[in-house]
């Protein structure tokens, strides 16, 4: 026999916070809270926030979130691997030790997920600029970042838009009339969802341009392709790596049909001048001594801007069998310049060296972040959220040096590792005594 488990009231208990049970990740948020307090978190996030609230308690309202309180959130949806607002303000909520971490009590109520909308509406991206500079100059007091040899790569981010709400930019028709249209002139019957699918799938010609198209309810999102090579409605989350540390320099989310070439030097200068700011360096300081990227960055006229700068650039020539001799004289010069770095011992140290920096931010970021798929809508508003975590990519890499962990994952599976330790030195001691214990007891034996 057994005994239903009812839903019983619970009653009143008191219990000491001290004997409340914790998890490795309860740790993991101490020393988070440690090295944001270390770097002045949580005053500088108010102190940059302030101008955009009332202060002034005589003026009435309710009061405001504290801004370090949301960006702590947004520092939960990476570490804890989750994509929407809703998700992290139900994880806040149901979790102790983040409560700690946000300085919530047990009976406080955590922010809603329609607050975190309203501050991230509220904030400037001049602001998100500002924290994500704070963490770069922790970075720099723990050498961890140099700014000298730096690689640039992009991915895709799905948007949260559908292909099934195209509409046509001059007509405003659906595109899914559009293809019923078609199927109908075909002699398909339009009717048929599946048939109507096949014919789409299979029309001769077929090509949805994004000069033609857009989704009504994300403008911002293209038309493009994904990691796995499917189409979808799609953005380009481009990060800027120090080849030296890993750090991530610079975070931006371009349009989804926008080619990796476009103004690249330009784009790269503007870099630079961020990063001056953040360290607090004269404008004019340069920094930047080589640039790595792939073949898709490769371009003459960038090529010539950024060499006339006198940055080196490593980038492999798309074209095998390129006729140089036809260029102009500096992109003759450019070319074999940028081949030259290629082909050197050195060249191909830092083109290894970009493939797993780089490619491991994204897959921090994207992958392990929660950023591969938006929730939200508009490029400034994904830009906001996706700085944060690359904000947090950087905080994770602090910690590593200072700690051994990044992350609840790495905090979790580093106390596994100290019980099977500690587990195998009990084994290897009991071991060695029974053998001793043997040893004593054959000597006895023989003695007697």
């Amino acid at each position: 026999m057994f005994r239903a488990k009812d839903a019983e009231p619970q009653g009143s208990l008191w219990i000491a916070t001290s004997e409340m049970p914790t998890t490795p990740a309860h740790g993991f948020y101490e020393r988070l809270e440690r090295a944001l307090g270390k770097a002045g978190f949580g005053d500088t996030v108010r102190a940059i926030c302030a101008p955009l609230y009332e202060t002034d308690a005589s003026c009435g309202g309710r009061p405001g979130i504290d801004p370090e309180v949301y960006f702590k959130m947004l520092m939960i949806g990476f570490f804890e691997n989750l994509a929407s607002e809703r998700a992290i303000a139900a994880r806040c909520a149901d979790s102790f030790s983040i409560r700690t971490f946000l300085h919530y009590g047990w009976t406080e109520r955590t922010p809603n997920h329609s607050t975190l909308t309203v501050i991230r509406q509220r904030l400037t991206p001049a602001i998100y600029q500002e924290v994500f500079a704070l963490v770069l100059r922790a970075l720099k007091k723990h050498h961890l970042l140099r700014g000298k040899r730096l690689a640039i790569d992009a991915s895709t981010l799905e948007a949260n838009a559908s292909l099934r709400s195209l509409e046509h930019r001059l007509t405003g028709e659906a595109y899914g009339e559009y293809v019923k249209k078609l199927a109908e002139t075909a002699g398909v019957d339009p009717t048929d969802a599946a048939a109507v699918r096949r014919f789409d799938r299979k029309r001769k010609g077929r090509k949805t341009s994004n000069d033609e198209w857009k989704n009504p309810h994300d403008p911002d999102a293209k038309v493009g392709r994904t990691k796995r090579g499917t189409t979808r409605m799609v953005y380009k989350p481009e990060h800027v790596v120090d080849l030296d540390t890993g750090a991530i320099v610079d975070a931006d989310v371009r349009p989804g049909d926008e080619h990796d070439t476009a103004a690249l030097a330009e784009r790269v200068m503007d870099v630079e001048e961020r990063l001056n700011t953040a360290l607090g360096d004269p404008p004019q300081t340069a920094h930047l001594e080589t640039l790595v990227a792939d073949k898709g960055y490769y371009k003459v006229d960038e090529l010539v801007a950024l060499q006339a700068m006198g940055i080196r650039t490593a980038m492999r020539d798309p074209i095998e069998n390129r006729r140089v001799e036809q260029l102009e004289v500096v992109e003759c010069r450019a070319v074999r310049v940028a081949a030259r770095t290629v082909r050197s011992k050195v060249g191909k140290a830092l083109m290894r060296r970009r493939g797993e920096l780089v490619e491991r931010s994204f897959e921090h970021v994207l992958d392990s972040g929660g950023a591969r798929r938006t929730t939200l809508r508009g490029r400034e508003n994904i830009w906001k959220r996706y700085l944060v975590q690359a904000t947090c990519a950087n905080l994770s890499l602090l910690l590593r040096k200072g700690l051994g962990v990044g992350t609840p994952k790495q905090a979790l599976a580093a106390s596994r590792a100290v019980w099977a330790t500690l587990l195998a030195a009990l084994h290897g001691f009991a071991t060695w005594c029974a053998h001793a214990f043997r040893r004593r007891c054959s000597g006895l034996v023989q003695n007697a």
